[in-house]
This record gives structure tokens, sequence and C-alpha cells, in this order.
């Protein structure tokens, strides 16, 4: 599948999911969790949409074939879509740049939930 096929497929189902944060040097920061969505695809596929800073190049919000998450992340909430929402409809809802105070991936995650059951 090619990037344009991917953000142009519909979502079926949205799980915001979460895993610890880790600081550079890989450990576990206490009590704080990454975010992101997983995302079911109407063929099935899943993938993860998630933010982070120098996660991508043209934006900091980047879309993973779900196979490769660690067993480290757990869902937290799951939701159907009922709009017909794209891959990229939620690619463009978690925003372009990072900034830790203000557009991080909590922000991120709760933009995409809510772009997902948009009426």
């Amino acid at each position: 599948m090619s990037l344009n096929q991917l953000f142009n497929s519909k979502v079926t189902r949205v799980e915001r999911v979460e895993r610890p944060m880790a600081s550079g040097e890989k450990k576990n920061i206490p009590f704080v969790q990454h975010q992101g969505v997983r995302v079911t695809l109407e063929n099935g596929n899943q993938h993860l949409i998630h933010k982070g800073p120098g996660y991508g190049r043209a934006s900091e919000t980047v879309v993973t074939d779900a196979r490769h998450m660690s067993n480290k992340w757990r869902v937290s909430s799951s939701q159907g879509v009922s709009n017909g929402t794209t891959v990229g409809d939620l690619v463009k809802a978690g925003g372009k740049s990072y900034s830790l105070g203000g557009d991080n991936c909590y922000h991120a995650a709760s933009r995409m939930n809510s772009k997902a059951t948009e009426k």
C-alpha cells in the first residue's frame, strides 16, 4: 500500500493507546505516559498514529504499522468511527509541530479521538 493509499484509507475503529514515557537514556519516566491512537482500517490492517519531537520530517505526527508496537502499549479507550474518517484526517488532526507544553502527544491523541467521532 502506498503512502497516498494509506492516508486515504477509511478508519473503522480508534483505540487510544499509551505506554511508559522513556528518557533519552531509554529509562522509563515514572507516572508519565506517551499516547497515540491505534486505528483499524476497513481492510482490517492496524496502524499507530502518534506524535513526538523529531518523529517525522513534514509532520511530527506519524503513522507506523501496528505490528511494530512494543508490548508496553496499552489500550486506554476504544471507539467506533461514525463519519468515514481517514488516516490522513487523523494525522492532520494530530498536528504538524510538537511542543512539550502546548501541542504534545496528549493533545494530539485527544484531537484525533475527537475527529474520529465528529458528525
